[in-house]
């Protein structure tokens, strides 16, 4: 874990986002497609501190991204090359555009100021989004990486976010995959090989600096 100075120097409110990654309905609520997810993200906890993170960020003027996957109704354009997506296209409940399943899910509180960023295709919250421009609009150096999965999503967004050129952080009690042990060996042996890993708390303490965003 990085010191207090040290991740200070990281997060700084001007420069930093936090980017939160498919914590929708369809996929971390109560009528989740994958319930054993939904239940690990709630259970752990991480749901609960992606929140807490979420609504600090806006107190101290961290821009939010809300990063959602789903699929048109009628599946033009949507990614059939891997099984995930083909076994996506099964499940009783589909995340399709406009519905229940695509909104930002509770806790989390989304802000007028917060940008959501919708895909429809592929695995990354970042490659083929607008994700990447819009962080350079806005002057980011550091992202913060919060939500599920830590077995594809998560892993997507920081390796691109490093390959990007950003700093990533990803509070480790703020992510979730299954099943439940998988996700700290993802974050021992591959996250924390390029991405700084700390703790809620800890980013919480650094997000309590309004400086304002430039």
């Amino acid at each position: 874990m990085p010191s207090h100075a040290q991740l200070s120097e990281l997060i700084d409110p001007v420069s930093t986002a936090l980017l939160t990654v498919e914590c929708q309905q369809g996929v971390v609520g109560p009528d989740s497609a994958l319930p054993e997810l939904a239940r690990e993200a709630r259970s752990c906890g991480a749901l609960h501190n992606v929140a807490r993170l979420v609504a600090a960020a806006h107190e101290s003027g961290v821009q939010v991204v809300h990063a959602i996957a789903e699929r048109r109704p009628d599946g033009r354009a949507a990614s059939r090359n891997a099984r995930l997506f083909r076994a996506a296209e099964r499940l009783p409940v589909r995340q399709l555009t406009g519905s229940t399943a695509v909104r930002v899910a509770p806790p989390i509180e989304v802000a007028e100021e917060d940008l959501v960023v919708r895909r429809l295709h592929g695995l990354s919250p970042l490659h083929g989004t607008d994700v990447d421009a819009l962080l350079r609009n806005l002057g980011c150096r550091t992202l913060i990486v919060t939500g599920v999965s830590a077995n594809v999503a998560i892993p997507n967004a920081v390796f691109d976010a490093v390959n990007l050129g950003y700093t990533a952080v990803v509070p480790a009690d703020a992510i979730a995959g299954v099943p439940a042990d998988y996700t700290p060996a993802m974050i021992k042996h591959t996250l924390a090989l390029v991405a700084t890993v700390a703790t809620t708390d800890e980013v919480l303490g650094c997000l309590a600096r309004p400086r304002g965003r430039a």
